[in-house]
């Protein structure tokens, strides 16, 4: 049985440099970033969004947050170096379009980046595109 195929979804990685250690550090800040963002995308948050001070356990970086919003559409997260003024974010989506050049506008300015590294890799590329038991019940 063959079966159709196509790309689940899209995951865009952030790595943000020269970036506000203030906002880095402030974590009712980037909660609320994380509370308002997936509608901005238009995306649906399913749970609560979490921010949690990472603390002595990060060597690279004590002191910095680590952030993470589950949404319908997969999921948002972040890791701030407020002492390094670097924060790396993933927005993983399985949406098939993503305005990427918003995203990353958006991401840049809420962290202060001057500099940014843009990652984006495709997802599932052999995504059945039917339910499997559908198509074994039909064959």
């Amino acid at each position: 049985m063959t079966v159709a195929t196509g790309r689940f979804g899209i995951h865009l990685m952030l790595d943000g440099y020269g970036a506000d250690p203030a906002r880095l550090r402030d974590r009712a800040r980037l909660t609320g970033l994380l509370d308002t963002l997936p509608a901005l995308l238009g995306m649906h948050a399913i749970a609560p969004a979490q921010v949690v001070e990472v603390g002595p356990k990060n060597r690279k970086d004590p002191g910095g947050l680590s952030g993470f919003v589950m949404i319908a559409e997969s999921h948002i997260s972040f890791h701030t170096f407020p002492a390094r003024g670097f924060v790396t974010i993933d927005l993983y989506t399985c949406r098939d379009a993503l305005d990427r050049v918003r995203v990353v506008a958006l991401l840049t300015e809420a962290f202060g980046i001057t500099s940014v590294d843009v990652f984006s890799q495709d997802r599932g590329l052999r995504y059945p595109l039917a339910d499997l038991s559908v198509l074994e019940s039909t064959a």
